[in-house]
């Protein structure tokens, strides 16, 4: 009888290909030996907005994984029996040589499929086949413990599949200790490409060093594992792919890895389906080039989550990739002692739904960072969203932040003061120059709430279209709003709340109008807020979570040097996004200013981005 387990081939990528995702620019990932010598992986490939994780996986090249690896003739299938201190198998499997016992000490030398069961004490199954072909091992029921090496391992092999039997109970454990020039030093180990289906469970104990790991590639396709390990759980050094399965990861250094440094299209993490639960006391995944998110529901905690305090020589980022990071699909919640998500290139969130609780950044990127789709959710962080470049042209974002909420920043920045915006007192343009970062509005909806500056770039900031809602700060020593450079506004729904020391508008003849509302006093969180037109419609109201003084509203219903009256109090309603209102009732209300549209905020602490205590990198 032929046995098939899958009848579709998987195709999955290096992504680094896609390294300049985001915007078209150069991203390079790099690693310095001990000795001083860095190795980089870098590429520089245009995009548009329409790639996707799906585009990306179809266009690159495949992984060892073969839909002939998954059919097999039962009557081919040699049978072992692990007994305790020893183990047995047919005459005929042993005469060939196919099979060899000695005392607890299993060897398979030959390309094929063999049965496993029972249970080997203080023993080793080795598979060391120089032939082609695949050696293929159904667990069914097998228990192995070794108390000198690794339980299970691969050191030679044309590619190695371990199937985990229906409704079979697995476990492997391995040595608490290797020297530091063992090449196998995981429980289960292999030095040739692996992949690991089946629909029973697999409970994987690292007691020395890693769980699993793959020197090669390694493909989970299905079955339920569970990893322990005292340093990292799942290691592909090629590449690590879960296509499916329930994985449970608890591991003291890294969670999922992948780290060839020598090869630039490998070393990647790809996701594409199952359920992933990741505990780590370093990084929940690593990858020195990409990691791709699309369609798994993956659970990451790194180094005791958002709340816990790391020493500076620990990374404990949650998502880590060297080159790019794609989220396209299913669900991923990161909480993290330091970045949730952290790219040394780029981050593109395309769909899915992301909820991160971070130490530091929720999402650091350090060339570019776009969403485009899904639903982004910052929890809590130092800074929300961070980056050289940040887009946001789709989906919904929700940032929540003790710093900043969106910050572009280099690091770097000069502290003068331009002309135009010396002579201005307001408006883009401030005490800190121009430099080079960007903020980019096209779409989707964005609400903040930041105690930092809301909204802030170090560079310029464009706005077309889209939702954005920024709920400030409510000291004046920073801004709702703080851009260094110029901030114009041609589309889309602006409304920007806080303190008035550090207020920020968009340029004075933006596309698009705008008006800056500099109330008299600081007023309470719940109050409303209602800018009236001259026929006595209400344009906007706006309903504050926290404390504020400065209100910044731009919409296509302002026209530029018209007069608003503005009311505080009444009631809101006909909300289009997170405290703001299409309409209103203002009978009981204050008529507390009129303001003009198209004139630029004027702070009383100088205005403008980067004045003072606001507008240094974060």
């Amino acid at each position: 009888m032929k046995k098939s387990l899958k009848t579709c081939t998987y195709r999955v990528l290096p992504f680094l290909v896609t390294a300049a995702l985001l915007t078209g620019c150069t991203a390079v990932a790099a690693t310095t030996d001990s000795s001083g010598t860095t190795t980089s992986a870098t590429a520089a490939v245009a995009v548009d907005d329409s790639t996707t994780a799906a585009e990306v996986l179809a266009a690159n090249q495949e992984t060892h994984d073969d839909a002939d690896d998954y059919e097999w003739d039962d009557a081919d299938v040699v049978a072992i029996t692990l007994d305790g201190d020893g183990a047995s198998t047919d005459s005929a499997s042993t005469d060939s040589g196919a099979v060899t016992i000695s005392g607890s000490t299993v060897t398979i030398t030959a390309a094929g499929t063999y049965e496993l069961t029972g249970t080997l004490d203080d023993g080793q199954i080795v598979v060391a086949s120089s032939g082609e072909g695949t050696v293929r091992l159904i667990l069914n029921g097998v228990e192995v413990t070794n108390s000198a090496g690794a339980a299970l391992v691969v050191s030679e092999a044309d590619e190695a599949m371990i199937v985990l039997a229906d409704g079979s109970t697995n476990s492997l454990a391995d040595t608490d200790s290797y020297a530091e020039d063992d090449d196998a030093n995981a429980a289960l180990y292999s030095a040739a490409d692996l992949t690991i289906t089946g629909t029973g469970s697999l409970d994987v104990t690292g007691n020395g060093n890693d769980g699993i790991t793959s020197a090669d590639g390694l493909v989970i396709n299905s079955g339920t594992i569970t990893v322990t390990a005292v340093d990292d759980g799942i290691r592909g050094k090629d590449y690590l792919v879960v296509d499916g399965g329930t994985i449970t990861v608890t591991a003291g250094g890294d969670g999922l890895k992948s780290d060839n440094e020598e090869d630039v299209t490998r070393g990647y993490i790809a996701l594409t389906g199952g359920t992933v639960d990741v505990t780590a006391a370093g990084d929940g995944m690593q990858a020195f080039t990409d990691i791709v998110f699309s369609g798994a529901d993956v659970t990451v905690e790194s180094g005791g989550g958002h709340t816990a305090a790391v020493s500076e020589d620990v990374s404990a980022k949650g998502v880590k990739s060297g080159v790019v990071t794609v989220v396209d699909g299913g669900t991923l919640t990161v909480d993290a002692a330091d970045d949730a998500l952290h790219s040394d290139g780029t981050v593109r969130i395309a769909s899915g739904d992301v909820t991160l609780a971070a130490g530091d950044d929720g999402v650091h990127a350090d060339s570019a960072l776009d969403i485009i789709g899904g639903t982004t959710t910052v929890t809590t962080s130092n800074e929300g969203l961070e980056s050289m470049a940040i887009s946001i042209g789709g989906g919904t974002v929700s940032v929540t932040s003790s710093d900043d909420g969106l910050n572009a920043s280099s690091g770097s920045t000069t502290t003068t003061e331009t002309g135009d915006a010396a002579a201005q007192g307001g408006g883009g343009g401030g005490m800190d120059s121009d430099g080079g970062e960007t903020i980019t509005i096209t779409g989707g909806t964005t609400v903040i709430n930041a105690d930092g500056d809301g909204f802030d770039s170090n560079g310029s900031a464009t706005m077309s279209g889209g939702t954005l809602v920024v709920n400030g700060p409510t000291n004046s020593g920073n801004g709702a709003l703080d851009v260094n450079g110029t901030f114009t506004v041609t589309g889309g729904t602006l409304l920007a709340a806080g303190s008035a020391g550090m207020a920020v508008s968009p340029e004075a003849g933006s596309e698009q109008s705008f008006v800056a509302i500099a109330l008299d006093s600081t007023e309470a969180a719940g109050t409303v807020v209602q800018l009236v037109d001259s026929a006595g419609d209400v344009v906007m109201a706006f309903e504050s979570i926290k404390d504020f003084q400065s209100v910044v509203f731009s919409s296509d219903e302002l026209v530029d040097g018209e007069t608003y009256s503005v009311y505080v109090g009444g009631t809101a309603s006909g909300e289009i996004a997170d405290g703001v209102y299409s309409d209103g009732d203002y009978s009981a209300a204050t008529n507390s200013t009129t303001v003009t549209a198209g004139v630029a905020a004027t702070g009383t602490m100088g205005g403008g981005g980067g004045g003072a205590g606001g507008g240094g990198p974060r």
